[in-house]
């Protein structure tokens, strides 16, 4: 199955005699707090105006568990996953979409967590809702529960350790902006760098000027270019696992499989006593 929809198919499909469960998962990485400001709201943003049909998840309260010592958005707890997934009508056997404001990470948190446990459709709004051009509602949706349990394992997942690992006996990359990577700048974590042996691979790269993902063609030429070939594993990290799964979703894309580290930099950083890389060179 695509990993990936338009926006022509989605209406396509919504107009049809089966449609999907829609998901709205728009957030935004925000630094707000520390200059003042109040944060990104995406139950407001949804409230505003949301494809019809759309049910909205909150990355930071379902998609995620309280941030600490293993990140900022490490594992929920997967009764209460699984109860948010159901209560918004999600179903193992109705395929599910989901989308963003545009820049596709949220989305793709979301698309790997169902699909890590155990959904077997889950496909991402190419370009998100900025793609969209067909009618909004502000309507609330009107639910029938779902009946989706998480059964965690169907995707690749590394811990810290099996990233250190892999960073040496395959390919792992790291999904942040070069200059984090660098260590030139660290605006959320303590520590600046990558882990050792990581590659950088900026997600940035894997969309056009329209946010919308680049031919799969052009993505497996991207990956083998960063290294990927038949042979190595490959894996992925970011800040907090979420702007990583965007890029393991363009993984999939281009037809290569990937683990997702989800602690990241975030629980990497945190401990104080992993080893910490500087520079352009992966070392």
């Amino acid at each position: 199955m695509n990993v990936i929809i338009s926006a022509s198919e989605l209406a396509s499909e919504l107009a049809g005699p089966n449609p999907p469960t829609l998901l709205d998962v728009r957030w935004q990485l925000s630094t707000a707090k520390a200059g003042g400001a109040a944060p990104f709201d995406g139950r407001a943003a949804y409230a505003s105006g949301h494809v019809p049909g759309a049910v909205f998840v909150d990355l930071d309260a379902d998609l995620a568990g309280p941030a600490g010592p293993a990140g900022r958005h490490p594992l929920p707890d997967l009764a209460h996953f699984g109860e948010a997934m159901r209560a918004a009508g999600v179903s193992a056997r109705r395929p599910v979409v989901v989308y963003d404001g545009g820049q596709g990470w949220a989305a793709a948190r979301a698309w790997w967590m169902l699909r890590w446990t155990g959904h077997p459709a889950v496909r991402v709004l190419d370009g998100g809702l900025a793609a969209w051009s067909g009618p909004v509602t502000t309507e609330t949706e009107e639910l029938v529960a779902g009946d989706f349990e998480p059964a965690p394992g169907a995707l690749p997942l590394l811990d810290a350790d099996g990233a250190a690992a892999l960073a040496r006996t395959g390919l792992l990359l790291d999904a942040r902006a070069a200059e984090r990577y660098r260590g030139d700048v660290e605006p959320i974590d303590p520590v600046g760098g990558h882990i050792p042996g990581a590659v950088s691979a900026p997600t940035t790269e894997n969309v056009t000027e329209n946010g919308r993902f680049r031919p799969a063609a052009e993505l497996a030429d991207r990956f083998k270019t960063l290294g990927v070939n038949d042979a190595a594993e490959v894996g992925v990290y970011c800040g907090s696992g979420v702007s990583a799964a965007h890029e393991v979703l363009a993984l999939a894309v281009a037809g290569i499989p990937a683990a997702l580290y989800v602690g990241s930099w975030s629980e990497w950083s945190a401990a104080g006593s992993r080893p910490v890389a500087a520079g352009p060179d992966p070392q």
